[in-house]
């Protein structure tokens, strides 16, 4: 088994048993859901733009948010994480949500680097000189990045959001925040 699939089939393995546990150690509130929820929401904003310029396998994004990181929808989804980090209102959840997406997120950004280094070859090495692999710095362009036909191309499409599904982000956060709201509940009736 090659290191990606090693990384992606862990990954998901791995995030079902994490999420029962950050879901038994859970301690929201109704302020600490809100405050959550409006992180998650930056997340997802982050993501949606990310999923409005990527078209996979067709073309290396580097616009939009790619121009400021080249990992936008990881970035949307530790914004995501670190909503239920303060939604699950105990450092004990969140330092599980918190390790799980250090350890096999990075790993998976460094895998998926490599595919796209073998596709995309000089115009990715060039890419990646410039724009950080995760955390996000203001995008600087020269004349010739500007005046790049297949940049100049690459706007925001509502379509290729949904082309990338990326609408099922919006519903599993939605449903993990009602599932804490559930959990909430719970604690409030039994104590547990």
């Amino acid at each position: 088994m090659n290191q990606r699939k090693f990384w992606m089939r862990w990954r998901v393995r791995v995030g079902y048993p994490v999420g029962v546990l950050y879901w038994a150690l859970a301690r929201p509130t109704p302020r600490w859901i809100l405050y959550g929820g409006i992180v998650a929401a930056l997340g997802l904003l982050v993501r949606a733009m990310a999923a409005g310029h990527l078209r996979k396998d067709r073309e290396l994004a580097t616009t939009g948010p790619y121009a400021c990181t080249r990992n936008p929808l990881y970035l949307g989804s530790a914004l995501i994480a670190a909503g239920f980090v303060l939604a699950g209102h105990s450092w004990m959840a969140g330092a599980l949500v918190a390790a799980y997406f250090g350890v096999f997120y990075y790993a998976v950004m460094r895998n998926e680097e490599e595919d796209l280094r073998a596709r995309f070859g000089a115009t990715f090495t060039e890419y990646a000189a410039r724009v950080p692999l995760f955390f996000p710095r203001a995008p600087h362009s020269t004349a010739s990045e500007t005046t790049n036909a297949a940049e100049a191309r690459q706007t925001f499409s509502w379509s290729q959001y949904l082309r990338n599904r990326e609408y099922k982000a919006f519903v599993g956060t939605v449903a993990g925040l009602a599932i804490l709201a559930v959990r909430m509940w719970i604690r409030t009736k039994t104590g547990f």
